[in-house]
């Protein structure tokens, strides 16, 4: 690759890395065409961008970001795909279905929300990371439960005091 291309290359990735929130290392290597494009349609389908990239040109966008990546640095041997997604969870859920038809892709390494997670081993723990819309709908239903109970309340003895009150106005005196 020439050098000029290198240069565009690193500030496309720079800005991936700036634009992103949530980013997934794997290693996709050893697969056949096959495995890839039935990968690539699983990432277009659970609408996750997969790329793969050139170890040393990501080092040099990792230093070049804003977000201090050297934590990833050392993960960066062998063949290394980009994961992004707008929902935190759905590159893990991804490459834990992918597996089911083989050992790849491997989690290498994951950048979710300011916090990295190193190694395979931490794929079960991304799958149940919930996501910013599932926590936002917890909270309402937190907040809602509470005022829930009192107009319940409320209404439930609204048609009581009013049952009593008509019973006692039709009482003969």
């Amino acid at each position: 690759m020439k050098k000029e291309l290198k240069g565009g290359y690193i500030e496309k990735l720079t800005e991936l890395l700036n634009a992103n929130n949530t980013l997934y290392l794997a290693d996709i290597g050893d697969l056949n065409a096959q495995q890839t494009a039935d990968l690539r349609r699983l990432c277009f389908k659970n609408d996750v961008k997969v790329q793969v990239v050139k170890n040393a040109l990501l080092k040099k966008a990792m230093k070049e970001s804003s977000i201090n990546y050297e934590e990833l640095e050392k993960v960066l041997k062998g063949h290394t795909a980009i994961m992004t997604a707008e929902v935190n969870n759905a590159p893990a859920k991804l490459i834990k279905e992918a597996r089911k038809t083989g050992d790849k892709p491997i989690l290498k390494a994951a950048y979710v929300e300011e916090c990295f997670y190193i190694g395979d081993n931490q794929l079960d723990y991304l799958c149940n990371i919930k996501s910013k819309n599932e926590l936002i709908g917890e909270i309402v239903g937190l907040l809602q439960s509470p005022i829930k109970n009192v107009v319940s309340a409320l209404q439930s003895g609204g048609n009581t005091i009013h049952g009593v009150l008509k019973t006692l106005s039709e009482r003969p005196e």
